[in-house]
């Protein structure tokens, strides 16, 4: 190999240390998930030292098979004080009714149904549930998509983690056993690929925020100027972190993973999801288009393999297929962790599941970069370097500008709008709501903005 030009011996050097790096995360996540996950707290409430109350936001938007199961998890938690606050966009939306029938069937639990939004950016979830965090009443919120299920000491462990230095507190997201493969296919994927970056981040203090289930001080959102400082990110729960810990507080993740348990289950919806993600990714850390590619196993394999026959004279061939083995059970050992019981799939399902992951992950990455156009739902975003995002026009509108709807700039300070949001906090109304109907226990309301 002495023959090489001497750049080539660069780079096969710069690809084993990476190389080498990665497992390095995959020890990291192994041993931080075996000592952080599904650990319980042995903290209890005392007279003297009270659990906080704690207001929940839920936006909804349709119904899936699951939504009902879902969200009577929220109402059935041992927790003593917390109110449920539901957030609905459209007023004819299906969810409406069954959050009027949930209400009826737990009349003891403190719960409003906001419908209508708030206009405070492009974020489709930023806007739904603003009203909910206007009139929310105490000290921490947590916000929590619709697909989450929680279990009865959910709230209480995420609470436990919150300690005097923290300002926000996440569940790393996992999936509920369901059926079929596609359900196998997400579980790996969150069990492994997901878990494997999460768990390493968050011992090495990085950035990891996802925002499906977290819990906040308010107090500190309220310094950044509210939650509509983050209307103008897709990716809000990323900035809010960054902001927050910016400000010199930190944030952890809790002892329980984050559920997903949406009714709707299918390979195509999973990977635009994905594709989405790559996106955000993409547009808010430039240097993912790099390293993203180099972190997957084939592809990192493959490049080791030839860098160990570049300085070590090692048969790339053998070397590479030590490698996807290695991976391979590494990743076994992660979701087994991760999962903290059976598997409801057997091992040959998971040998399928993972292979696909691993083939279709850099195919999804070159997909992301090739049409960075967002599509959510029925809206099209496209986002510039640093996040901000701009909604595209309909195809049949006329925009406003040349080829982009004008970007929203970041909101005023909460002080900027204390006018217009008087209500908040007392239940009656949050900014220029008015209160439409009364439900019969004298706690849950339905108000429109």
């Amino acid at each position: 190999m002495s023959h090489l030009p001497l750049p080539l011996y660069g780079f096969a050097a710069f690809f084993m240390i990476f190389w080498f790096g990665t497992w390095c995360v995959h020890l990291i996540a192994i041993c931080y998930g075996k000592y952080k996950l599904h650990k319980k707290s042995c903290k209890l409430p005392t007279e003297s030292s009270p659990l906080p109350g704690v207001s929940i936001l839920k936006p909804l938007m349709g119904v899936d098979p699951n939504l009902q199961h879902n969200l009577e998890t929220f109402f059935s938690m041992d927790y003593p004080l917390y109110e449920l606050l539901f957030c609905v966009e459209d007023k004819h939306d299906p969810a409406i009714k069954l959050v009027e029938q949930l209400l009826d069937k737990y009349p003891l639990i403190d719960a409003q149904l906001f419908v209508g939004g708030s206009d405070v950016g492009v974020n489709p979830k930023i806007n739904n549930i603003h009203p909910g965090y206007m009139a929310a009443k105490y000290d921490f919120v947590m916000i929590s998509d619709s697909g989450i299920k929680m279990k009865n000491d959910t709230l209480l462990d995420m609470v436990q983690n919150m300690s005097e230095r923290h300002a926000l507190v996440h569940q790393m997201p996992f999936t509920c056993d369901r059926d079929g493969f596609a359900a196998t296919f997400e579980k790996v994927f969150f069990g492994t690929v997901q878990s494997r970056i999460y768990l390493s981040a968050d011992a090495l203090g990085i950035n990891c925020h996802t925002g499906m289930s977290c819990l906040l001080r308010k107090a500190v959102i309220d310094q950044l100027g509210g939650l509509r400082t983050f209307g103008c990110y897709l990716a809000e729960d990323f900035f809010i972190a960054k902001r927050v810990t910016e400000l010199g507080w930190k944030m952890r993740i809790s002892n329980q993973p984050a559920m997903q348990n949406s009714g709707l289950c299918d390979i195509g919806s999973f990977q635009a999801r994905l594709i989405r993600w790559a996106k955000l990714r993409v547009a808010m850390v430039p240097t993912t288009i790099l390293l993203e590619p180099l972190s997957e196993c084939l592809v990192l394999g493959a490049l080791a393999a030839w860098s160990a026959s570049v300085l070590f004279a090692w048969d790339p061939l053998v070397f590479y297929l030590v490698h996807i083995l290695c991976w391979f059970l590494s990743d076994w050992m992660l979701l087994s962790i991760v999962q903290h019981g059976s598997m409801p799939f057997h091992k040959f399902e998971f040998l399928i599941g993972w292979f696909f992951r691993e083939l279709s992950g850099p195919y999804l990455f070159l997909h992301a970069l090739w049409n960075p156009a967002i599509r959510w739902r029925t809206r099209t975003f496209k986002l510039h370097w640093g996040g901000i995002a701009y909604e595209l026009p309909l195809p049949n509108s006329t925009p406003a500008t040349d080829s982009l709807i004008t970007p929203l700039q970041p909101a005023p300070t909460l002080l900027a709008t204390t006018v217009t949001t008087m209500g908040a906090g007392t239940g009656l109304g949050t900014g220029s709501g008015t209160v439409m109907g009364t439900l019969p226990s004298a706690k849950h309301r339905l108000l429109v903005s």
